[in-house]
């Protein structure tokens, strides 16, 4: 697989935020959304084989596991990955932006699944096929920029009754949109869906990699 780093950090993000947590980052990505604040994930990276990713893993000790990117789903050996991981008993957490088949990841593992805005700036059509994949334990993902993304996720939350198959996640752009006014939207609406913010971010900061 394609690495581009790994590190152990507390999970910023999703209902696991503040877990310590060691992290597979994995390099290339299908998308170039304006507002990717891991943009030097698009190349670069190293080549290392399942077995060395998971024996990292394990010798870290952390009780979680998070796959992200990048695209994870784009690597050819991410089933094989996360059924080492899980055979291992730590808690695995994989990011992916909603446009492959998540049908790859054990759904034994929590899957975190992107649904991009128009704000996103890069064509990205959703895999309406995956909504029938999710479990209660996965969540969906909203990163919102501005109050046309959050009309346009409160819209689909609604449509496609998000919050009935999984945890839904609304998180702020960071520095576009502050999570005061992001709450206050969805405190107005009353909607079924949990503020999400980049916790590693508040701790250390924004260009911060590694932590």
């Amino acid at each position: 697989m394609r690495i581009r780093e790994l590190f152990v950090s507390i999970q910023g993000e999703s209902t696991r935020a503040g877990v310590p947590t060691f992290f597979i980052r994995t390099s290339g990505c299908n998308l170039r959304c304006t507002w990717c604040d891991t943009t030097y994930a698009y190349t670069g990276g190293e080549e290392m084989t399942v077995a060395h990713i998971v024996a990292r893993a394990i010798k870290a000790g952390t009780p979680a596991v998070s796959v992200t990117g990048g695209e994870p789903l784009l690597q050819p050996e991410i089933s094989l990955l996360v059924e080492r991981l899980l055979e291992h008993g730590q808690e695995i957490q994989v990011e992916t932006n909603g446009t492959l088949p998540i049908d790859r990841v054990n759904p034994r593992a929590r899957r975190i699944v992107d649904m991009k805005p128009p704000g996103h700036g890069t064509r990205a059509p959703f895999l309406l096929s995956n909504l029938s994949l999710l479990t209660a334990k996965d969540e969906i993902k909203f990163v919102v920029g501005s109050y046309e993304d959050f009309s346009w996720a409160r819209d689909k939350t609604a449509e496609l009754e998000l919050d009935r198959l999984c945890t839904v996640l609304f998180s702020p752009v960071y520095g576009s949109l502050s999570a005061r006014r992001l709450a206050k939207w969805i405190l107005e609406e009353r909607l079924n869906v949990r503020l999400n913010l980049q916790l590693h971010k508040l701790i250390w900061s924004a260009s911060a990699r590694g932590v």
